[in-house]
């Protein structure tokens, strides 16, 4: 796809992007030299953190379809970035034909790109917006036209947290979604966790990151699990993101699954 049909002309392209930069880790084209420069700085310094993308985007598509199994037609999801193969609309419709999908990012070549690929799929929606104002993607027209909130729905806050650093916003963002959803909805969380990285590594992640549009902040399992509060955990709980349903024991890292540094769980809003 030419550059000039995907990216808007007031994007600057001199700073890197988390969107971007997971897009070429899962080995997606929509991404410049400035993302593949700090992701390989990235994987300089975390040789690990290639396989740990594709282990989270493993996860979503094991957590979509349990979800999808669950009755669940409607999903958000939050941070949504690049759409690349095997994203929430293509695993859900594959089964539920009528599910709807809507993707919310702030980057907006994320959403430029979104919105050229959807554009014939009427039940599917990308929107700009920021996580920490939630309020704005519930008042959305696009949200209103394609999400019910009087019906189960499943928020998706996959890999995003850790772009939200200040604490207090990253809680109220999840407790504002997880109040506007039924009973018996669900929240999908991925984070980075700081718990098996070395503090070396860490500092180091840090420094590279700080040129980016977005610093990371990854957090202990105890203030991951916060983020459930309200919720009830579904087996196997808050778990190392390899652990999470895995498919088989060829699953990748699920022999290894610290080296992901990330934790995963689904919570079902009780009656």
């Amino acid at each position: 796809m030419d550059t000039a049909t995907w990216v808007p002309d007031e994007i600057p392209l001199d700073r890197p992007s988390a969107a971007r930069i997971y897009d070429y880790f899962l080995g997606g084209y929509h991404n410049f030299e400035v993302d593949r420069l700090m992701a390989d700085r990235l994987a300089q310094t975390d040789p690990d953190v290639r396989l740990a993308s594709w282990v989270n985007r493993a996860f979503l598509r094991r957590c979509v379809r349990f979800l999808v199994e669950q009755g669940i037609d409607q999903f958000l999801d939050i941070g949504s970035g690049i759409p690349t193969v095997g994203n929430v609309h293509e695993i859900a419709q594959a089964t539920e034909p009528s599910a709807r999908v809507v993707y919310v990012d702030i980057d907006p070549v994320a959403v430029a790109h979104s919105q050229a690929i959807l554009r014939d799929n009427p039940s599917v929606a990308s929107i700009r917006a920021d996580a920490r104002q939630p309020d704005q993607i519930l008042d959305h027209a696009e949200v209103r036209r394609l999400l019910n909130w009087n019906k189960p729905a499943a928020v998706l806050f996959v890999a995003v947290l850790h772009l939200l650093p200040d604490d207090d916003q990253a809680y109220q963002a999840v407790v504002a979604l997880r109040d506007a959803l039924a009973a018996g909805s669900y929240v999908a969380i991925s984070h980075p966790s700081c718990d098996d990285a070395p503090p070396a590594l860490l500092e180091q992640i840090n420094r590279l990151t700080a040129a980016a549009a977005s610093r990371y902040q990854y957090r202990t399992v105890g203030k991951i699990r916060r983020f459930f509060d309200g919720l009830d955990l579904v087996d196997p709980g808050l778990v190392h993101t390899p652990l999470w349903r895995p498919e088989s024991p060829q699953d990748l890292l699920v022999d290894q699954p610290q080296r992901a540094f990330c934790f995963a769980g689904v919570g079902l809003k009780p009656s």
